[in-house]
């Protein structure tokens, strides 16, 4: 333990002091020269659908600064999610390789004592050894005790929660179904209103490893991690290094919270008020990246899985993926499930010069795409004891080929079957299922879990909807099966000889983000008599 604590503490010196040197105006003096190497923006958006873009689905009017990004660079119709829920989507983001390599196959929690696993190496470890600048603002979501927190995972400088803003209690907790309540004030009784519920400990905010706020305020959070990123693009510029910025936005997942709350019958629902605010976060990134940088500077925008159905007008758009098949059977098709709707995600590529503007891309991508291909793009190299899902698709990006991947593998992600199992995949334009089933969706439904032997199969080309699968004594059936069956088989010999990793997911009490114990529900500052918080 004393060895542990010893390599925490140098290991967050070296950061904080190196993060000083890049960020601070007292080191811009002596500027660096200015490598050759692009900057990188990944922004991650929560439980956004594929139709909540206008540029995707004509109904939805609430993105126009995300519409001109699309027109202005390239816009992905078949990119997907590596899961279908937040932990092992972020996992697969920052490593390149599914849940079934790395060992994150589902939710970390707020009593988890471990995380992504350190066998694994993440694209901001890769970076940082090849002269970037790294940043994380926003979720997190991969570990947040001891070493697994983002300052020792590659990251220079973190700012935000360790995890889902629905896992901890606030005391402006937003728009949710069912509602919570807000965090106790001074009282040490905790009320308990539903399972679903944070009411014991309030939610944390981080910058690098101190809790700076507890409870966050979450009505100000978009505009903290607005100014943050700003902030470290400006600093990191300076210095003369290029940067790499992943920005892993609260939006679009519960609770809502609006910075400017309805004052007029005519102010939109709340799902559209909180995607207009979303949408005007993306455009102040992308005006201060135009502003200087744009010719050297890639922005990637993407979400990490589909819509919260059970969460009802609380929850986005899936366009036309609706997985009819499954919605006739009950339960949600969205999140959480391996139908179209849980994994085909909205995703824009940004970079005037070079990306070619204006285009519509229906190459089949993933976000394990993105390490490969910003590794690519800095000159770095791959860990090479390992193999990777994703691919390097800069010449799709540049207009050099149309050809993504001819496979695409979906894992369980809670809807049904084991977390992490393969048992949908994507063969071109084919979509076999091995196990179905769906997560609870708004009428209080699930759909049962149901195996296929042989596995359903939809034409997604003539079936987007994924409604009617393929007669199984049809010659095109008869055709595909075998090439699937084959897909799988290897995909599966594959990982039996790879470099797989195991996540640590026992829980602790201790594990729990806490500012200050003595206080309730852990607050920074304690209550007055009054009720209010101390100043």
């Amino acid at each position: 333990m004393e060895i542990l604590f010893l390599k925490m503490l140098l290991l967050l010196a070296g950061c904080l002091v190196g993060l000083f040197c890049h960020l601070s105006d007292l080191c811009v003096g002596e500027k660096r020269t200015v490598q050759n190497k692009p900057n990188f923006i990944v922004i991650l958006a929560d439980d956004v659908g594929w139709g909540d873009l206008g540029a995707n689905w004509a109904e939805t009017k609430d993105t126009p600064n995300l519409d001109q990004m699309a027109a202005e660079g390239m816009r992905f119709v078949d990119f997907h999610s590596a899961a279908s829920t937040c932990s092992p989507s972020r996992a697969s983001l920052l490593t390149g390789r599914l849940g079934i390599r790395n060992g994150v196959t589902h939710n970390f929690a707020v009593t988890s004592m471990g995380g992504l696993p350190f066998n694994e190496t993440t694209l901001a470890e890769v970076l940082k050894e090849a002269g970037y600048i790294t940043a994380v603002i926003g979720k997190w979501h991969l570990g947040h005790s001891g070493l697994y927190h983002p300052n020792f995972r590659g990251f220079d400088y973190y700012f935000g929660i360790p995890y889902s803003h629905d896992m901890g209690c606030t005391d402006t907790p937003g728009y949710n179904l069912p509602p919570c309540p807000a965090c106790p004030q001074c009282s040490g009784a905790t009320s308990s209103h539903g399972r679903d519920c944070y009411t014991k400990v309030a939610l944390p905010l981080f910058e690098n490893i101190t809790i700076i706020q507890q409870p966050v305020n979450l009505t100000g959070l978009a505009a903290e991690y607005t100014e943050k990123a700003t902030q470290f693009i400006q600093h990191a510029s300076e210095s003369g290094r290029p940067f790499f910025l992943y920005l892993a936005l609260a939006h679009m997942h519960v609770p809502l919270v609006l910075a400017q709350p309805p004052s007029s019958s005519s102010f939109p629902e709340p799902y559209r008020a909180s995607l207009r605010e979303m949408d005007a976060l993306v455009g102040r990134i992308k005006d201060k990246v135009d502003g200087c940088w744009k010719e050297n500077t890639f922005l990637w925008f993407t979400g990490d899985n589909g819509p919260w159905a059970q969460k009802c007008k609380l929850a986005g758009s899936v366009g036309p993926f609706s997985g009819a098949w499954q919605r006739q059977r009950g339960g949600s098709a969205a999140k959480q499930t391996t139908w179209e709707g849980g994994h085909r995600v909205p995703a824009l590529a940004y970079w005037p010069g070079r990306i070619p503007a204006n285009v519509t891309s229906t190459a089949l991508l993933s976000t394990t795409d993105i390490f490969p291909t910003l590794v690519s793009l800095a000159k770095a190299s791959l860990p090479s004891n390992r193999r990777f899902d994703g691919s390097d698709v800069s010449e799709i990006l540049f207009g050099q080929s149309h050809q993504g991947h001819k496979t695409l593998f979906h894992p369980n992600s809670g809807a049904a079957g084991k977390a992490g199992e393969i048992k949908a995949l994507r063969l071109a334009q084919y979509k076999a299922f091995y196990t179905t089933g769906g997560a609870k969706a708004c009428d209080g439904s699930v759909g049962l879990e149901e195996h296929h032997q042989p596995p359903l199969i939809f034409n997604l080309d003539q079936d987007v909807q994924e409604q009617v699968p393929l007669d199984v004594e049809a010659g095109e059936y008869r055709a595909v099966l075998p090439v699937i069956t084959r897909a799988l088989t290897d995909f599966l010999q594959d990982i039996a000889t790879d470099n797989v990793s195991t996540a640590d997911y026992s829980h602790e009490p201790a594990a729990v983000p806490c500012c200050n114990p003595q206080h309730t529900v852990c607050r920074c500052q304690a209550c007055c008599s009054s009720g209010n918080r101390e100043p």
